[in-house]
């Protein structure tokens, strides 16, 4: 048995992992890279593995970072199945095609300039058509019922508690060449404990392998309380100021947090009334149409809050608009009174959200808040970093709105979370765990954590480093 880290290694984006057992390939993940332009373009369109020879994907979530190549995958001849949860597979309806319409405009973008320099015209990475034919070899299993993904290989799903889908992989096998049994777990990513609106992730009680994330490994967040009051208080500050709250958001999971928060703050009168939020993303507003499709993924606090405020749903309340429309995009740039502006993408790398920083980051009135985990080289990151003046469509702007960000709406178990999970596997059988997901700071704190508090042999792979059992 042999595996090989492909992408998300000592790295966050990118998640691509391959287990190579009994003649079979089967890739854990298939996600875009996202970084430097020129670097994301190459690395993302060109595998460092065949896809032909690939026999199966098992996908843990929806996010870009996880599923993004997946239709690339396809076009260069993978002919298997991706297994995920049906809510994966209803988020990526969306989400791919969302991304191929992206790639598709971007190329035509840059085609007219390199045409008009004389320059070789680039090709998508992907297209919609593309996009399409992945999701016809998506099959989607619920969580706790084990299903053959190829021969000697069996995988089971459990809650990650990170987005609205998202699946912890068990895969049990068999080593046909020497009758050896394995149970290998993969993370996925893992959500935190007392999600506003998801279910607890699941510990798995033991595994001989396991592939983790480490993302807040080095981190402890703020709770979801203080979360709430910082959000309550960058509001309010704000309102005062006659401004913008501008919030760069991931289109799935923290938009609709984020959402759900405020519609908790207005159901309290804790922030001013009639104060309108604007979601100003296609992707976010779909999404959020499938969190509407599955309360069976809600945990008791949000049915509570739902049936006692009276409200349609978490995601719905009077001065919340989901806006679709191009044309309604652009008339928000027009606003003069206070306004919350919720849009994708999450590392303000592209779509809506950037506009709306153009139109707004020069005015000491408005605020930039940033509650989404920024990899390095992003414009959010930058601005994040107090990079100013900052590079929007090709010009540069200062920034002299205010700056804030809140960690504790985070997606992702902190270091203490991340310890807890790897913690209830048994010592005994769990032979190596590799740290995958992360940059390198904070994947090498946890290792160490790990070594020294628990005793587990920790390995934090590079990029395409093989290992074999």
């Amino acid at each position: 048995m042999k595996l090989t880290f492909y992408g998300a290694a000592r790295e966050v984006t990118g998640s691509m992992h391959m287990l190579e057992v009994n003649d079979q390939r089967i890739l854990l993940d298939c996600g875009f890279y996202q970084g430097r332009r020129d670097e994301t373009y190459a690395r993302n369109l060109n595998f460092a593995f065949d896809p032909q020879s690939v026999d199966a994907v098992v996908l843990s979530h929806a996010h870009i970072d996880h599923s993004g190549n997946l239709p690339n995958l396809v076009k260069q001849g993978f002919g298997g199945a991706i297994w995920c949860t049906a809510a994966t597979r209803n988020l990526c309806a969306y989400m791919l095609m969302d991304s191929g319409h992206i790639l598709e405009k971007d190329v035509e973008y840059l085609n007219r300039k390199r045409r008009k320099a004389g320059e070789p015209l680039l090709e998508p990475i992907y297209t919609q058509d593309d996009a399409q034919r992945a999701l016809e070899s998506m099959m989607s299993v619920g969580l706790h019922r084990s299903f053959p993904v190829a021969d000697g290989v069996t995988c089971t799903f459990f809650e990650a508690g990170h987005i609205l889908g998202a699946a912890i992989v068990q895969l049990d096998i068999k080593e046909h060449s020497t009758g050896k049994a394995w149970r290998l777990v993969f993370s996925g990513d893992l959500g935190r404990t007392g999600s506003p609106i998801l279910h607890n992730p699941e510990r798995i009680p033991a595994a001989d392998i396991v592939i983790m994330e480490s993302t807040y490994g080095d981190k402890l967040h703020g709770d979801y309380a203080s979360a709430g009051k910082r959000l309550r208080q960058v509001i309010n500050e704000t309102a005062r100021r006659r401004g913008k709250v501008i919030i760069p958001a991931f289109a799935v999971g923290r938009t609709q947090e984020l959402v759900y928060a405020m519609n908790q703050l207005d159901a309290a009168g804790d922030i001013p009334p009639h104060l309108p939020l604007f979601v100003d993303s296609p992707l976010a507003v779909n999404a959020t149409d499938i969190f509407r499709m599955h309360p069976e993924e809600w945990n008791e606090e949000v049915k509570e809050f739902v049936e006692e405020g009276q409200r349609r749903s978490p995601f719905d309340y009077e001065y919340v608009e989901y806006v679709r429309s191009v044309r309604r995009s652009k008339q928000l740039n027009t606003l003069t009174e206070p306004a919350i502006i919720i849009s994708a993408s999450g590392m303000a790398e592209n779509g809506r959200i950037l506009h709306h920083l153009k139109n707004n980051i020069e005015s000491p009135a408005n605020t930039v808040l940033l509650v989404s985990f920024m990899a390095e080289h992003t414009l959010g990151r930058k601005i994040k970093d107090g990079v100013s003046p900052v590079r929007i469509f090709g010009e540069m702007y200062d920034v002299r709105a205010e700056v804030d960000s809140i960690d504790g709406y985070s997606a992702h178990g902190d270091q203490a979370e991340l310890m807890a999970w790897a913690g209830a596997f048994d010592p005994e059988r769990l032979e190596k765990v590799f740290l995958v997901h992360g940059e390198p700071e904070p994947m090498d704190v946890l290792a160490a954590k790990l070594r020294s508090e628990l005793g587990l042999n920790v390995a934090t792979p590079s990029r395409t480093n093989s290992f074999t059992f």
